[in-house]
């Protein structure tokens, strides 16, 4: 009996063996695949002013400003200068961004700056005008008709104490431009209390 016991139980698992072989079998991949490994490519270099913009930004501060644009300098565009001038207004360096638009030929001075204000603008536009008042400043210096860069100029002064300034940035801002809306209240508003001072 017990050999029939024992010859039961090894039909049983061959019979089991065999279900579970064509289970295996039926849900094998048909064909092989063999995954290659490709190196990711190192960072492409820029292209454009503004993608090279793009990646410098987050070094474009009083620490880290120098170091990398000697590393990484901006390609060899038309723009790539204005936005390298961007990267050192952005760090405070005015002095040396003013040098770079200098040394541009004069026609391209007033689209360098206005790279600068692009990247300034929206600093000023979140109410930082005391940190933007000096990189609109240098806008004015290359593009004297951009309204909006004297606008925030003038706060920018009238802020930091500078009141001439203020009323002489203002009283132009109001000139040249002729929207009834915040920027002409504001400007309107600091004037106002500049003369009853």
């Amino acid at each position: 009996m017990r050999a029939l016991y024992t010859a039961g139980t090894a039909c049983i698992l061959a019979f089991l063996g065999t279900i579970a072989w064509q289970s295996m079998v039926a849900t094998a991949p048909t064909g092989v695949s063999i995954q290659t490994h490709t190196p990711a490519a190192g960072p492409q270099p820029a292209t454009t002013g503004a993608s090279w913009f793009h990646d410098a930004k987050p070094y474009c501060n009083s620490v880290e400003v120098e170091t990398r644009l000697q590393a990484v300098p901006p390609p060899a565009v038309a723009d790539g200068p204005g936005w390298m001038a961007a990267c050192y207004a952005l760090a405070g360096k005015i002095d040396a961004a003013r040098a770079l638009i200098s040394e541009l030929p004069a026609g391209d001075r007033e689209r360098a700056a206005g790279i600068v204000f692009q990247v300034g603008h929206p600093v000023a536009d979140a109410g930082d005008d005391e940190s933007a008042g000096p990189m609109m400043e240098l806008v004015l210096e290359f593009w004297p008709q951009n309204y909006m860069a004297r606008y925030h100029a003038g706060m920018s002064a009238y802020i930091l104490g500078q009141h001439g300034r203020a009323a002489e940035h203002l009283a132009r801002f109001l000139e040249d431009y002729h929207q009834n809306d915040g920027w002409t209240r504001n400007a309107q508003t600091v004037l106002s209390r500049l003369e009853a001072s």
